[in-house]
């Protein structure tokens, strides 16, 4: 009886991972998605309100750092809004509600909730060095946001740990270990490695996407390889920083840019020169090449 019952529960499991997948429209990828938009973004907008309550934040009218948060933030969103409206995909991104602030914490970390809440921790300015620096880290935290991996391993997370059940009954009925799901899913736990790491595919998709995000914002995308070099001298062989702790190897990583910077680095250019970028010159996810 009890593995009569264990197919059962297979087979339905199977069955709600099916017919829970959603295509994203940035990516062209389907998903798992046993979280809805509205009450992850209301969710994301709740936490995030609580980290600037209970973390020392610092002004962008008084410190230049912050000021430069906010200045390469928003030039990202507006560098993302134009490139998304020549392919027609600007409606998907309205529910952006865009915040920017910086941590003064020593940890070498940055994120991006759900509706662009962005933060960006003190100790990884040292690493970025300069403002494209920041621009290319940042624009791969917001890739995260808009390819939805975040909600996607929280999906995953409620299929692992809570039978799959939806985020709204999930919330109703255990609330705790719900924002638990959503601090680590969301990077915002001190062991969010362990518990609910980035896939080295969303890694790389987040890699490619955040190359673009850097270009179209107006920033110099070739920082990327200098930046992910320093990054490897900081983890010096011992364990990596907080923000590259589920990331592919710094060599890898490189590898990949190097073969997706020409395309890139062309529309850097088309901004830099104050071009609108056209639909037929837009680069696709999928046209990204692949990997070895």
């Amino acid at each position: 009886m009890r593995n009569v019952n264990l197919s059962k529960w297979s087979l339905g499991a199977i069955i709600l991972l099916a017919v829970s997948c959603a295509v994203n429209p940035f990516t062209g990828r389907n998903q798992l998605a046993l979280v809805d938009s509205g009450t992850v973004n209301q969710l994301a907008v709740e936490e995030y309100a609580k980290v600037k309550q209970t973390s020392k934040t610092l002004s962008p009218a008084t410190n230049q750092n912050a000021a430069m948060v906010v200045r390469v933030g928003s030039r990202i969103a507006a560098g993302i809004t134009e490139y998304y409206r020549a392919k027609g995909l600007d409606q998907y991104l309205s529910a952006m509600k865009w915040e920017y602030m910086l941590i003064d914490e020593k940890t070498v970390n940055a994120w991006c909730m759900p509706g662009g809440k962005i933060a960006v921790y003190t100790g990884l300015l040292p690493v970025t060095l300069n403002e494209d620096g920041l621009a290319v880290v940042m624009g791969h935290e917001v890739a995260h946001a808009i390819a939805e991996h975040g909600k996607e391993r929280m999906s995953q997370g409620l299929a692992q740990q809570m039978g799959g059940m939806a985020l709204s009954v999930a919330l109703s009925s255990k609330p705790a270990e719900t924002q638990s799901l959503f601090m680590s899913a969301y990077g915002l736990g001190s062991e969010v490695g362990a518990m609910l790491p980035f896939s080295r595919s969303s890694e790389s998709e987040a890699d490619k996407l955040g190359l673009i995000y850097t270009a179209v914002a107006g920033y110099n995308p070739s920082e990327a390889i200098p930046l992910w070099k320093r990054m490897e001298a900081l983890s010096g062989g011992q364990k990596p920083p907080e923000f590259l702790s589920t990331h592919p190897t710094e060599q890898n990583r490189i590898k990949e840019l190097e073969k997706q910077m020409p395309a890139a680095m062309e529309l850097y250019k088309a901004s830099k020169a104050g071009k609108a970028v056209a639909p037929k010159a837009v680069v696709a996810p999928k046209e990204w090449k692949k990997g070895g």
